[in-house]
């Protein structure tokens, strides 16, 4: 056993123009080669994108969107006796946040079209209308987790 001690989860700053810590968090899955300018710039016209098209908020059809998304189950794999399981587990809401929000930026960045602010934006409002990549993924979890709940007795 580990005499090391447990790291402190740090909490994400809320950012400068939503005060939101969501879009801080959104701002770092999208961030790629340290290039933090590029991906807030991203982020924000997204945001802006959406308040265009919508004339509400940005910031509660993005916490709508990542509601819709976030997964309650996700199954894991794991060894016994020769043979791999997938074994369902709970989500804490954390993790769940961070599951929600990648698969956003996954699913965006897929998309076709031209802009990644765009694209971005039009996942966001699918998923806030519970359609989209991200929340087939979700389906498609809930119901591999559904599958195999036999195996939920092999939990660590």
């Amino acid at each position: 056993m580990s005499r090391r001690s447990k790291s402190k989860r740090i909490l994400a700053q809320p950012d400068p123009i939503y005060n939101s810590r969501l879009v801080t968090l959104m701002v770092i899955r999208v961030l790629r080669s340290g290039k933090k300018s590029v991906a807030q710039r991203i982020v924000y016209k997204a945001l802006e994108i959406i308040a265009s098209k919508t004339d509400e908020n940005p910031i509660l059809i993005l916490e709508t969107a990542v509601k819709n998304v976030t997964p309650q189950v996700e199954v894991k794999a794991r060894r016994v006796g020769g043979s791999t399981y997938q074994v369902p587990l709970e989500i804490r809401a954390y993790r769940g946040t961070n599951i929600s929000l990648k698969w956003l930026i996954e699913f965006a960045r897929d998309r076709s079209g031209r802009g990644m602010a765009t694209k971005l934006a039009n996942e966001i409002m699918d998923a806030a209308k519970n359609t989209g990549g991200a929340i087939r993924r979700k389906e498609q979890t809930h119901k591999m987790a559904e599958a195999n709940k036999a195996f939920a007795y092999f939990r660590y």
